[in-house]
């Protein structure tokens, strides 16, 4: 088992810990916590409703640096790679980031708005940030996502669920689905059927947006 696991398997049997969310502060047990300045108060009275699932990685296709962390953070240096100049002054963030060993990092609490859908649109709802909550997989649309992640996002879903009444297996998207024609991940590398969701691929077939 990789060393970074243990933030959410455990040692002695690699089974899945807990992830509580601490519905007062927002944060969820497990993750390691590196606040995002991208983001900002929901709506008044905005209920989550929505889990959006995100594919990223900088550079593209490489894994394991501090480059998406650094992005969600303003501080990516944008001398370091020809892709970071077409990203420069981009100001986006997301609840969650799953590392391909499994680890999770948080840079948003669940209660505020962080900035990871764009202009998107939902069940005839614009503006899927007022009432989501964004989970980034390091990964590419055409690349298979580790089975850490699978599982831990599982995990990371169940203990959504348990929070925030409205939210089941019914209302997990993916990226593309919330904004057609100009994003495209979590991809075809993406198997809805390992998450039990409603969205079996991208056509949506158990339900249309």
């Amino acid at each position: 088992m990789a060393r970074g696991v243990s933030m959410a398997l455990s040692e002695d049997q690699g089974s899945i810990r807990k992830l509580d969310v601490d519905t007062r502060t927002g944060l969820m047990g497990g993750a390691r916590y590196a606040p995002s300045p991208n983001c900002d108060d929901r709506p008044s009275g905005e209920e989550i409703s929505l889990v959006v699932i995100h594919g990223i990685s900088l550079p593209p296709g490489e894994f394991g640096g501090d480059e998406v962390e650094a992005f969600f953070q303003n501080r990516l240096d944008a001398s370091a790679h020809p892709y970071f100049r077409e990203i420069e002054g981009l100001r986006v963030s997301a609840h969650l980031f799953i590392r391909r060993d499994g680890r999770i990092v948080q840079f948003v609490p669940f209660h505020r708005r962080a900035w990871h859908a764009g202009e998107s649109c939902y069940a005839g709802r614009t503006g899927c940030n007022d009432f989501s909550i964004g989970i980034e997989l390091e990964g590419t649309d055409d690349l298979a996502y580790s089975d850490q992640q699978y599982a831990v996002l599982n995990e990371v879903l169940r203990s959504l669920f348990t929070s925030y009444k409205r939210l089941d297996n019914h209302s997990v998207v993916g990226h593309c689905h919330v904004s057609p024609g100009r994003k495209t991940d979590p991809g075809p590398a993406f198997d809805w059927k390992r998450i039990g969701c409603a969205v079996k691929d991208e056509s949506f077939g158990a339900h249309d947006v």
